[in-house]
C-alpha cells in the first residue's frame, strides 16, 4: 500500500511514525512545504506526480485546508481510501464524496475503555450523559509559545469547539445526534487568543437522551470525563488515569483499568480498523453530523 500524507507538522509526523511500521504499507511519500532529506516532498496537491499511484491519503494539515484537499482528492482520484483528521472542517461545507471511502480522525473511538463503556451499555436505557474536557492552552504544547500555535487562532479552525470536538463525537456515537441545543461558545479568559476558550451545550438526542458537554481551554486542571447514566447503572470513565467505574443499584461496583497505554496505540488501531473491517472508524456521514452539531452551536453564538 502506498500512503501520500498530507501536511507535515506534529499529526502529520506521528500518522507517518504510526504506519511507517505497519506491514501492509510499502512507501509514504508528502506534501509538505518543508523539505525532508530522503524523502518524496511535494510543495502541494497539484504537482504530486500520478497522484494515482496511491491507495491511501492522509490529510494532516490545518482545519480550513481540509475542504479544499478533499475536494481535490475526490475530483482526482478514485477508488481510493481518504483519512482526514478531526475536526473535518472549520464550519459545515457541503461536499458530496461518491469516487472514495472518506474516514476521519476520531481517534478516541479506539480508546480501549470507551469501547469497554460501548459494549457495556448497548443494551441498557441511557438517560443522560455528561462529557467534560479541558485543559490550559499554554499547558498543551510546552515546547511552543501557545499564542503561535493554531489553536490560537480562529482563522486557521482553531478554539475548543473544533480542537476537542472529540466529545461532540463519541456522544453521537455513544447515544445518537445531538439536537434541541442551547449552547455557549466564547472567548472568556486572559488568554492571548482569538479563538473560543470556553463552549458548553446542553441537548437531547434523537434516542431522547439528555446530553451536556463542556469543553475548555482554561482549566489548570487537565481533565477528561465521561458520566453515562442508565436505568441500571453509573459509568463513569476517566480518561487520563484509564479507569471506568461500573455502579449499579445496590452500590455493587466495578472498576476497570487500562495501563500503560502506548502513545501510539489509538492510532495504529484507527488505521487498521480502515484497512480491515472500519467496524469503528467515524465515517464521512458521521462527520458530517458532528459538523451539524458544531454548526448549531457556532450559529447560536455569532
Amino acid at each position: 500500500m502506498k500512503v501520500l500524507v498530507i501536511g507535515f507538522g506534529s499529526i502529520g509526523k506521528r500518522h507517518y511514525d504510526v504506519l511507517s511500521k505497519l506491514s501492509e504499507i510499502q512507501s509514504i511519500d508528502l506534501v509538505t512545504k518543508q523539505n525532508i532529506e530522503d524523502k518524496i516532498c511535494y510543495k502541494n496537491l497539484e504537482v504530486v506526480d500520478n497522484i494515482n499511484q496511491y491507495d491511501y491519503f492522509v490529510i494532516a494539515s490545518e482545519t480550513n485546508k481540509h475542504f479544499e484537499q478533499l475536494k481535490f482528492l475526490e475530483e482526482n482520484v478514485k477508488n481510493k481510501l481518504i483519512f482526514c483528521e478531526k475536526p473535518l472542517f472549520e464550519s459545515k461545507r457541503n461536499l458530496k464524496i461518491k469516487n472514495n471511502k472518506v474516514f476521519v480522525g476520531y481517534v478516541l473511538r479506539f480508546y480501549p475503555l470507551l469501547e469497554k463503556l460501548k459494549e457495556f451499555i448497548k443494551d441498557e436505557k441511557i438517560i443522560s450523559v455528561n462529557a467534560k474536557c479541558g485543559q490550559y492552552l499554554p499547558s498543551w504544547r510546552p515546547s511552543m509559545d501557545y499564542k503561535n500555535c493554531y489553536s490560537a487562532k480562529k482563522e486557521q479552525g482553531g478554539g475548543v469547539l473544533l480542537d476537542l470536538s472529540h466529545e461532540i463525537d463519541y456522544v453521537q456515537w455513544l447515544c445518537g445526534q445531538i439536537n434541541e441545543i442551547k449552547s455557549y461558545q466564547v472567548k472568556i479568559s486572559d488568554l492571548e487568543i482569538n479563538s473560543d476558550d470556553l463552549t458548553m451545550l446542553l441537548g437531547k438526542t434523537n434516542k431522547n437522551i439528555l446530553v451536556n458537554i463542556s469543553m475548555d481551554y482554561i482549566s489548570k486542571n487537565t481533565h477528561r470525563k465521561l458520566l453515562v447514566e442508565t436505568f441500571e447503572h453509573t459509568y463513569e470513565l476517566d480518561f487520563i488515569p484509564a479507569k471506568l467505574t461500573k455502579k449499579n443499584k445496590t452500590g455493587l461496583e466495578e472498576i476497570h483499568s487500562f495501563s500503560n497505554l502506548e502513545r501510539n496505540y489509538m492510532f495504529e488501531k484507527m488505521h487498521l480498523d480502515i484497512f480491515n473491517q472500519q467496524k469503528n472508524i467515524c465515517t464521512f456521514k458521521e462527520a458530517l453530523e458532528v459538523m451539524d452539531t458544531i454548526s448549531t452551536i457556532q450559529e447560536q453564538n455569532i
